[in-house]
């Protein structure tokens, strides 16, 4: 089963980084900064590359679903949801 996370995505950070919250248009979001530039989607591979190694899941298990060209996304990422619920509420609230 597909798990739908809200993503706010920093292109060009000083350095990369997922964690913290930001309200965005698709609910509460997970930040994600990525030292990639905002071109040719390049952020977004990186950023969803992060997002699949701090949830613990292969990159191939994270797709996009929303906002190819905006900083706020829809990632799906494939596993268990409760498992991948928590980690992703631990990452977003610092908790």
């Amino acid at each position: 089963m597909d798990f739908s996370v809200p993503v706010r995505v920093k292109p060009g950070a000083s350095r990369a980084r997922v964690g913290g919250r930001h309200d965005g248009p698709h609910g509460p979001a997970l930040v994600v900064a990525v030292n990639a530039p905002p071109v040719d989607g390049r952020a977004t591979e990186a950023a969803r590359k992060a997002l699949a190694s701090a949830l613990g899941v292969r990159p191939a298990s994270v797709t996009l679903k929303l906002g190819a060209a905006s900083r706020d996304k829809v990632f799906l990422v494939a596993g268990a949801p409760e498992a991948l619920s928590a980690a992703v509420t631990e990452l977003r609230d610092g908790g």
